[in-house]
């Protein structure tokens, strides 16, 4: 049995349960709470130097780092990561799109948000986080006018990537109603069978967040 070392909260753990449950595979998670440190122990580094979430460990000791490399691992021979070499590239681009010009503003705006002190310097940050997020979120809405899906013509790991942290992006300060055809797909993902929502974040992550929107 795999075994997941992931911290609930973030999105780019959650892809991985979201796959899992999709997949109906069996595993163990582990909660491990980055927010605390508990990636920076020796015994967490010396499995993984980059002391991050998520790790997938095999049973026969075998480490897998980075969410969508992990989503690649899992989903290999099955139908989230379908079609012919084109279409297996494009939704890589769109994983990649997703660490380059996504990740790195809604999900840090969320952390901002609700993971940091009122007077924290990060705050400073946060106008150009949402910029750069909206224009993430604007390229998502273009495509998704036209498309049903960012994996081609089905769901798949593309998709999961991308909803990890657009579901969850209004607590980065993110007014999604600007981006219809966004929520349509982030409906789309929760219908599809085996569907694993977010688990609700704690009480004191959620004030933070109501007094930072």
């Amino acid at each position: 049995m795999i075994t997941i070392h992931g911290y609930s909260p973030s999105g780019n753990c959650h892809k991985l349960r979201m796959l899992l449950g999709h997949l109906g595979r069996e595993h163990r998670w582990i909660e491990t709470d980055s927010a605390r440190g508990a990636t920076r122990t020796p015994g967490y580094l010396a499995k993984n130097p980059n002391g991050k979430v998520p790790m997938l460990e095999t049973e026969d000791g075998r480490i897998l780092v980075e969410s969508n490399a992990i989503l690649v691992w899992l989903a290999e021979g099955t139908r989230y990561f379908g079609g012919d070499a084109w279409q297996r590239a494009q939704t890589l681009s769109w994983m990649f799109f997703e660490q380059y010009s996504h990740e790195p503003y809604i999900a840090v705006a969320r952390f901002v948000c609700g993971w940091t002190p009122m007077d924290s310097e990060r705050r400073k940050d946060l106008p150009r986080l949402r910029e750069r997020g909206n224009q993430a979120l604007a390229v998502m809405q273009r495509h998704l006018e036209t498309q049903t899906w960012f994996s081609g013509d089905s769901y798949g790991i593309a998709d999961i990537a991308l909803f990890g942290y657009t579901h969850c992006a209004a607590d980065g300060g993110f007014d999604l109603s600007r981006y219809p055809a966004v929520r349509d797909w982030l409906d789309r993902v929760r219908d599809e069978p085996g569907f694993v929502a977010m688990p609700p974040i704690s009480d004191d992550n959620r004030n933070l967040i109501a007094q930072s929107c």
